[in-house]
């Protein structure tokens, strides 16, 4: 949760600001996701940082937040680049640190296997990309036009 916040003043305030709403969307559907994931049982967190904090809030307020807005920065615009670059972040997540967190005991897939998660990130990683777009095109060009408009 930790060093992906170290990484955050590299992406400047400008861009930290065009991209929060973003960051702030997938954060809340990836907690969307791990409530549904819990009633199901798809995957399981053991370890918790508080007694009403789940252990995934390290994830989704560390990579998922900042990463999101680091891989919109590198890629918004170019979406074949946005895609792959995101499938390649998801992969190793799924196919690196779920197995090493797995075998420390933090989180495990319990009915799901790894192939079904790719496709829950791919799906996130979509949505990431529709809600800036949206967000771009609506808000953010009212608010460019307001600004000229009282100039």
């Amino acid at each position: 949760m930790i060093l992906p916040w170290v990484t955050a003043p590299l992406l400047g305030k400008k861009t930290f600001k065009r991209y929060l709403p973003a960051g702030v969307f997938i954060a809340s559907m990836v907690k969307l996701v791990n409530v549904i994931a819990k009633k199901r049982k798809w995957w399981w967190w053991y370890e918790t940082l508080h007694p009403r904090l789940s252990g995934e809030i390290p994830f989704m307020l560390g990579p998922f937040f900042v990463g999101s807005i680091w891989i919109l920065k590198w890629t918004y615009g170019k979406f074949f680049r946005y895609f792959a670059l995101n499938m390649l972040f998801d992969g190793m997540f799924t196919y690196a640190a779920v197995p090493f967190l797995t075998k420390f005991g933090i989180a495990s897939l319990v009915r799901m296997k790894k192939i079904q998660l790719m496709y829950v990130f791919s799906i996130l990683s979509l949505m990431l990309y529709i809600f800036q777009y949206l967000y771009e095109k609506f808000c953010f060009t009212k608010w460019r036009l307001i600004r000229l408009e009282i100039n």
